[in-house]
């Protein structure tokens, strides 16, 4: 388990975040999907979530929490009710870190933020997909403990890719 680094601050977003989040979207997805998703999707994709669009994300609950560093945020989950009928109740949707913060432990911060959360609403159950070829991503959560429970395909831009979804049991 990582130590306490009074630096670090995670929350519930703000709609004063909603610039930040964008901005953490942008570099993460462009360090995690390119050479992965067809690039005129993963552009058009960045375009429509810009700071409007977090926003409203913003505005319709408390799915969003960022992470910050030194007042800065570097991180963002979004999580809820699993979007997939089974054992798992929560989902991890989407868990990103701004790339040059990636691979000193900020993320299993945010993870462990997510699991409380979900906790918090007792939701029995994590699961949490990722794309076969985002490596970073399933090695991430092949290292919390999370186990592979179910595979599928999606068609991004025209191309079919390959997801797996990742279990933890309560």
């Amino acid at each position: 388990m990582l130590g306490s680094r009074s630096d670090i601050k995670i929350r519930k977003g703000k709609l004063a975040d909603a610039a930040a989040v964008a901005e953490t979207f942008r570099q993460s997805w462009v360090q995690a999907y390119r050479g992965i998703l067809p690039h005129s999707h993963l552009e058009n994709m960045i375009r429509r979530r810009g700071p409007d669009w977090w926003a409203s994300v913003i505005r319709s609950g408390d799915s969003l929490i960022v992470l910050e560093k030194g007042g800065t945020i570097i991180g963002y989950a979004t999580l809820g009710f699993s979007r997939t009928r089974g054992p798992y109740q929560g989902e991890i949707y989407e868990l990103y870190i701004t790339p040059v913060f990636q691979g000193i432990g900020l993320g299993e911060h945010l993870f462990e933020a997510c699991r409380y959360g979900l906790d918090q609403r007792r939701l029995k159950g994590l699961i949490v997909w990722a794309l076969a070829e985002n490596t970073i991503a399933t090695d991430f959560y092949w290292r919390r403990g999370g186990r592979p429970v179910k595979q599928g395909f999606e068609t991004i831009g025209g191309q079919k890719l390959e997801k797996i979804a990742f279990g933890w049991s309560s």
